[in-house]
């Protein structure tokens, strides 16, 4: 797919590493390279004047980590840095042709909910690097290396509302198809080509080979051009040289000729040769014609829905006839919304309305709180529910993915409203067959609102399988307009327009006796009329039954799997199938429900339940339970550390009952070695080793190896956790590794990083090597097994 970032009838080729060519150039072991901007700008024009000889079409500036969270500390500040940085480039590029790109790279710390740094202030510290880019002259802006999708998003957002430049994001994948935080490549396009990246693409972790079948993947998830920047392969820890040569790089890429990417550059690793030998590899082929395959999708963070059979839709997070849920909205208590969430979640909902329309409840402030509270504890994908634009544009700048807004109507002014901010944030909109005349009573006047709703969601730019409708669900003991007008009318929506379609199926049967035979029955009826998403309760088998027998009998259950597997679980009725077989406790812990994990601990020690029985028997179960889903890529990060949250407002409930010193658990030291100042996975190996009752003693980042010696000591811990992410800052882990080893302490050492290897970790003296924050935790256990 052409657009303005990228040349037409070409590719273009993108620069290579920047780290690799000021390490060559000089850059001390844990400098900043942003100082390279006043120390040696000349040595940085030469880096960029030597891509653009290669071939290189775009250069990325020397301003990844030129944020105010990263250069605290320093003298250096972002305005100075970016226009220096970019000024460099422009020099370079002067009587080329070719663009400088403003590099905005991650921040360095976990947003929320899987860490402390809020979405706004994200925001804030991304709109000051972006205004700073376009005041320095900067071409387009290059959001690369982002591993966490509401980072992404965050950055996006800023880039698109704080400056006119095309702007392109690029995100990190391991070998599994995920970033770090178990986002996938659908999931990245599903959010971020809706919010307005011009081109998406995959940089770093990966060499070509690796990268080509992700990178296949998001040519036809995207609907924007893509791009690739893989690393020269993997480096060797020793050296921290990349084991692929020029030639060799550039034959892994033949592959992506025919694939669909429109730009090719090179990251770690890669220097002017690599992009010589692509632009020889290219010169003679144009970039292949997107394989873009449009689909109604919704998605979170780590889960992508497809509509392409029946999606529940739960109907729970709703105050409308629940008195309890308006008096916590009323208080502000989100707990009880995670609870309803996690529920229904368990009950077999693929997606979960969200609607706090509760009296005296402001909504503008409240939507997006309830939509931050329920992600943090479920991955479902959400619908936005409200008649307040206002708070649909509140929740939908927080929402992380692709929502689904409830809704539109064909009302003109309701339109002009809700659309725009569709558009706006990428999400998908429901349209309401109703406008300024009310619901019609025919089915053909219903059809007749949907596809005006629809030109005109064209017209604002959305995509069309983006545009779901609802034909209204009228009360059968109500007169007028019959169930049957709403199901000639969606069956007319979904053969005539081909959009997917959703109804509140409960509505069918209000004022009336029996009131789930009715349910069920109409539900049965709209299914065959090509209902997609019945909004419902999840929690009421009876429905959730008749959708499962409903997909056997129309062949959308191969082999009857599905309902098989459903019935083999009733057998139990009150096990659920995420948390079947658990506790209470034990389940809110592995649902990640923290005011309640709590609450049911304070409740079972006023029961007279012992504290360390609790610990042994509940908590450290459940957070094994999660901990081989992680493992076995059923779970990600943001689960893991939901859970880990509750274990630990569980365990403060105990240690307020027994005192700090009687569940103080043994010392384990962790620190980010001397040179790095990279500290997330450090930071995630931490909140998991607490919540297995260690005391974990955190040095912070960039620490001397004495100082680490030094606390080892005076702590007597038997275990100490070293953390590296740069090739650099590996030989400062052998000497801390020496220094221990040479003070004759007895303590193990574990050591985790991207850029270790096992190999590697046992070669340097290291007794474990931790690929994740959870082998840190089998380490400790291993070492203390008799302790806790």
């Amino acid at each position: 797919m052409e657009n303005q970032v990228f040349k037409k009838g070409r590719f273009t080729l993108l620069d290579g590493a920047m780290g690799t060519m000021l390490q060559a150039a000089g850059l001390a072991a844990g400098a900043r390279p942003e100082e390279m901007v006043f120390t040696a700008p000349e040595k940085l024009t030469e880096i960029h004047r030597a891509y653009i000889q290669a071939g290189a079409d775009i250069v990325y500036a020397n301003t990844f980590g030129a944020n105010a969270k990263k250069l605290a500390g320093s003298d250096l500040t972002v305005s100075a840095v970016i226009q220096a940085a970019v000024s460099c480039a422009k020099k370079a590029c002067e009587g080329t042709g070719a663009r400088v790109a403003l590099d905005i790279g991650p921040l360095g710390e976990l947003l929320e909910p899987t860490g402390t740094l809020a979405f706004e202030d994200a925001y804030s510290l991304f709109a000051e690097m972006t205004a700073a880019g376009e005041k320095a002259g900067a071409d387009l802006i290059a959001i690369e290396t982002m591993t966490d999708l509401y980072e992404a998003r965050a950055a996006l957002l800023a880039a698109k509302e704080h400056s006119t430049l095309p702007v392109i994001v690029s995100m990190s994948f391991e070998e599994n198809g995920r970033t770090f935080a178990g986002v996938s490549v659908e999931a990245m396009a599903a959010s971020l080509g809706p919010l307005g990246a011009d081109a998406l693409g995959i940089n770093c972790s990966l060499g070509p080979r690796a990268i080509l079948p992700l990178a296949k993947r998001l040519c036809k998830a995207a609907n924007t051009a893509v791009f690739v920047k893989p690393n020269a392969g993997l480096p060797d820890p020793l050296t921290g040289q990349y084991n692929l040569t020029a030639e060799a790089f550039c034959g892994e890429c033949e592959g992506y000729l025919n694939l669909g990417v429109s730009a090719i550059g090179g990251c770690c690793g890669t220097d002017p040769d690599f992009i010589k030998a692509l632009a020889r590899l290219v010169q003679d082929h144009s970039p292949a014609p997107s394989a873009y395959v449009p689909q109604s999708l919704l998605s979170s963070a780590t889960r992508v829905v497809t509509i392409d059979g029946i999606r529940p839709v739960g109907e729970r997070i709703n105050p409308t006839g629940k008195k309890r849920l308006q008096q916590a909205l009323a208080s502000g208590d989100l707990s009880h919304l995670q609870s309803l969430a996690a529920e229904q979640e368990s009950s077999g909902a693929a997606i979960l309305d969200v609607n706090v329309g509760a009296p005296g409840v402001d909504e503008v402030q409240l939507l997006p709180k309830a939509v931050k509270a329920v992600q943090a504890v479920c991955d479902l994908p959400l619908v936005l529910d409200s008649s307040n634009a206002d708070a649909l544009a509140a929740a939908l700048r927080v929402y992380n993915g692709k929502p689904l807004v409830n809704s539109t109507s064909g009302e003109r002014e309701k339109m002009e409203s809700i659309l725009p901010l569709c558009k706006r944030y990428g999400a998908a909109v429901i349209g309401l067959t109703l406008d300024e005349s009310g619901i019609p009573a025919t089915a053909e006047e219903r059809f007749a609102i949907a596809e005006n709703i629809l030109l005109q969601a064209l017209r604002f730019g959305l995509e069309r399988q983006d545009v779901y409708i609802d034909c209204l669900t009228l009360a059968a003991s109500a007169g007028g307009a019959t169930p049957e007008e709403t199901l000639r009318a969606t069956l007319l929506v979904k053969e005539t327009l081909g959009l997917k379609t959703l109804l509140g199926v409960s509505n069918v049967s209000f004022g009336l006796p029996n009131r789930p035979l009715v349910n069920r029955t109409f539900l049965n009826l709209a299914l065959w009329a090509g209902l997609d998403l019945p909004i419902l309760n999840p929690g009421a088998s009876d429905m959730m039954d008749t959708i499962a027998a409903f997909e056997l009998l129309m062949g959308l259950d191969p082999d009857s799997q599905r309902y098989i597997g459903r019935f083999r679980e009733t057998e139990s009725p009150a096990a659920t199938p995420k948390n079947k077989g658990a506790t209470p406790l034990r389940a809110l812990i592995e649902s990640g429900l923290r005011t309640e994990a709590a609450s049911e601990t304070r409740r079972l020690l006023e029961e007279g339940a012992e504290g360390l029985a609790l610990v042994n028997g509940e908590m450290m179960p459940a957070l094994d339970t999660v901990g081989q889903g992680f493992e076995a890529g059923t779970l990600f990060l943001p689960q893991l550390l939901a859970s880990a949250e509750a274990a630990k407002a569980a365990f403060e409930v105990i240690r307020n009952q027994y005192g700090q010193s009687d569940l103080d658990g043994p010392p384990v030291i962790v620190a980010t070695v001397q040179g790095d100042i990279h500290d997330i996975g450090k930071n995630i190996a931490k909140v998991l080793l607490e919540n297995y009752g260690f005391r974990v003693i955190d040095l912070g980042r960039d620490v001397p190896p004495q100082t680490i010696v030094a606390a080892a000591k005076e702590h007597g811990a038997k275990l100490v956790g070293l953390s590296a992410l740069m090739t650099t800052t590996l030989p400062a882990m052998e000497k801390t590794i020496a220094a221990l080893r040479e003070e004759g302490l007895s303590c193990k050492v574990m050591v985790g990083g991207a850029v270790l290897t096992e190999s590697f970790a046992m070669k340097i003296g290291a007794d474990y090597y931790v690929k994740d924050a959870r082998k840190s935790v089998e380490a400790a256990l291993e070492i203390h097994k008799k302790e806790i």
